[in-house]
């Protein structure tokens, strides 16, 4: 998406992305998930999946990342970062996720972050290179995050 041309949706954040906004590691990210995240954090419109939730225990818990405080205490602060809101987890996004269009990997968390974007209308900031390709056939709208 070209730098200045966000649209007025919300931007549900794909976990790596939560995880790298947080820990300002911005090098990860290119400018147009930098101003995604900026602008959605101004005017409220950054969502988190609860399965981002999931998947950040998970990835501390097998030791595949590390914070500075405990995993409990960085959800909390993530959680209540400037403009993020935690996105719906229903049953009709549960059951949306084992019935997507097109073709799709069957990772459980990449297909409920799917159809929480496709269910709230959100923008869904990424570089999971499946997810970018199933946006690609059109069944999902996209920032790729790729730098």
């Amino acid at each position: 998406m070209p730098r200045g041309s966000l649209p007025i949706r919300p931007f549900l954040l794909d976990t790596h992305i939560w995880i790298w906004a947080l820990e300002g590691n911005t090098r990860e990210l290119n400018m147009a998930a930098q101003d995604a995240i900026g602008e959605g954090g101004a005017t409220g419109r950054v969502l988190v999946s609860p399965i981002s939730c999931w998947e950040v225990g998970m990835l501390e818990a097998k030791g595949r990342i590390r914070f500075t405080v405990q995993v409990s205490e960085w959800m909390r602060r993530a959680l209540q970062a400037p403009g993020v809101t935690l996105a719906p987890l229903t049953p009709e996004i549960a059951l949306d996720s084992s019935r997507l269009p097109g073709t799709v990997h069957g990772d459980p968390a990449d297909r409920i972050l799917i159809a929480t974007a496709r269910r709230t209308g959100a923008l869904l900031v990424t570089r999971d290179h499946q997810i970018l390709e199933y946006a690609r056939e059109g069944h999902l709208s996209v920032v790729d995050a790729g730098a």
